[in-house]
């Protein structure tokens, strides 16, 4: 009776392989391939090849899905939109470069404010990549000379609006791999409101004084996997984000992100803030060289654009000429609390701070080993330092936050190696 009773059960187990070993052969059939200069794209540098090139995204769209082809040359292009089941594929040594003329880049409406539409652009789609061994050049300088001419600096909301490199807006399994994003007018891959995002293998550049170029935001977005990334560029290297200054709400938080195996040189550091609104939780950055970044780990806000923010570890990271190599604040853009301040009613956008970790964490040549600073009516609770070694001019603040330490050696050149000011409460073990 076994025997007889198991015999159909591995014939079911065979006709369902065969089943999806066919079924997976017809997807690779289906699967088109649209070279873009089959329609009508030239990539000299010159031409614009805007048209072409989302008419062999719809295109490949339209077959079901597929990849979008770059040999070889510099693809000039006003901004373009993916669909749903589209891989970019840049080859070496093809550029997609974003075009000269502001005019290319019409207004549009993102995160809920008036803004730029972006280079690229994905909304509402699944199965979405961008690859290669090419390039994604932004074209930025003529934008970041315009804005330096602004006080604003084109910061969201400000009138002065950037178009972004890429945006995934609600998207879904979305992945960036191997190539080269670089000269962004602002912020340069953003997954928003996304979820199942990798981001691996990918340069990031901008010039060092470039404004707002940050290299990675996931903006209230899930499941986000950053590794293998090396940026330099003139602000954050990672920052994640979940709703705008002064947010009404709602909104979403930020969840289930890890950074890891990652070298970071000029730009901001590893950022959780500033714009928190709708919080953060479960961040983990591991395995990650700073080198003469402006900070290390950095978890910022303020009483306009705070949330709940918690459950974050830091650890295995080693920093090189870092100026600041902890910065944990709800002060934003300053870091220390104003002396003898009062605490002020708690409401939505009240930041809240609390279960970080910082473990196996080597500084050196910093300007400030750290500053950890809660507000009177939101202190930073229960921050864990274990095996901290930092070495840097001035030593660590805390004040209105509670710290436990194991291992922990602060070498500071001038001033006291721990500083503990208003509500600061540092307990070594």
């Amino acid at each position: 009776m076994h025997q007889q009773a198991s015999l159909p059960r591995r014939l079911l187990l065979r006709l369902a392989t065969v089943f999806l070993v066919a079924a997976s052969a017809g997807l690779l059939h289906a699967a088109a391939n649209c070279d873009v200069r089959s329609y009508g794209a030239k990539g000299d540098g010159v031409s614009k090849d805007t048209a072409d090139i989302q008419s062999a995204i719809d295109a490949c769209a339209q077959k079901g899905g597929g990849t979008v082809h770059f040999t070889a040359g510099t693809y000039v292009s006003a901004p373009i939109e993916l669909k749903s089941n589209i891989t970019l594929h840049l080859d070496q040594g093809a550029t997609l470069l974003g075009s000269p003329d502001h005019a290319d880049y019409p207004p549009a409406t993102e995160f809920h404010l008036p803004d730029t539409q972006p280079l690229i652009s994905a909304t509402n789609a699944e199965n979405v990549a961008i690859e290669g061994e090419g390039t994604i050049d932004g074209n930025g300088e003529s934008w970041w000379d315009e804005a330096r001419a602004n006080r604003d600096h084109g910061i969201l909301g400000s009138g002065h609006p950037r178009p972004k490199l890429v945006i995934f807006d609600h998207c879904k399994h979305v992945r960036v791999e191997g190539v080269t994003v670089e000269n962004s007018p602002m912020w340069q891959l953003v997954p928003y409101y996304s979820d199942d995002v990798v981001i691996r293998n990918v340069r990031i550049l901008a010039p060092q004084h470039s404004p707002n170029t940050d290299a990675i935001d996931p903006f209230s977005s899930s499941n986000v996997l950053i590794e293998h990334v090396y940026s330099d560029v003139g602000d954050d290297n990672v920052a994640i984000k979940s709703g705008p200054i002064n947010s009404p709400g709602p909104d979403s938080p930020s969840t289930d992100i890890t950074i890891r195996d990652c070298t970071f040189m000029h730009g901001h550091g590893v950022s959780v803030g500033s714009e928190l609104s709708g919080g953060a939780e479960n961040i983990l950055a591991e395995h990650i060289h700073f080198d003469g970044t402006d900070n290390g780990i950095r978890v910022k806000s303020n009483r306009d654009r705070g949330h709940d923010v918690g459950h974050l570890i830091f650890r295995n990271l080693d920093m090189k000429d870092v100026k600041n190599a902890i910065i944990i604040s709800e002060y934003y853009p300053k870091v220390l609390p104003p002396a003898d301040e009062a605490p002020q009613p708690v409401g939505r956008l009240t930041p809240h701070f609390h279960d970080i970790t910082i473990q196996n964490v080597t500084a050196t040549g910093s300007t400030v080993a750290g500053v950890i600073a809660g507000l009177p009516e939101s202190p930073v609770e229960n921050v864990t330092l274990d095996n901290v070694n930092i070495s840097a001019q001035t030593g660590l603040t805390i004040a209105n936050a509670t710290v436990n330490g194991t291992n922990v050696h602060i070498e500071a050149a001038q001033g006291n190696a721990i500083i503990k000011e208003g509500g600061g409460q540092l307990m070594l073990h």
